[in-house]
């Protein structure tokens, strides 16, 4: 019982996190002047997709084995 309510912790966690991420592309590419925003946004997207991925993949341990 106890590793299962820490598996949810986990993916709580990692929820949390893309939310974060999500919210971070947001902001920079708000934030961004009209003069630099496709450069702002171009970063502000690699470093989203990196996230993401890492976050996927720390989704994919969690599954359980059958």
């Amino acid at each position: 019982m106890k590793a299962e309510r820490s598996r949810e912790d986990v993916r709580e966690l990692l929820e949390i996190e893309e939310a974060d991420a999500w919210f971070e592309y947001l902001c920079a590419t708000r934030e961004a002047p009209a003069s630099c925003y496709a450069n702002v946004e171009r970063w502000a997207w690699l470093r989203l997709r990196g996230r993401l991925r890492s976050i996927k993949a720390r989704r994919a341990d969690l599954v359980p084995v059958a």
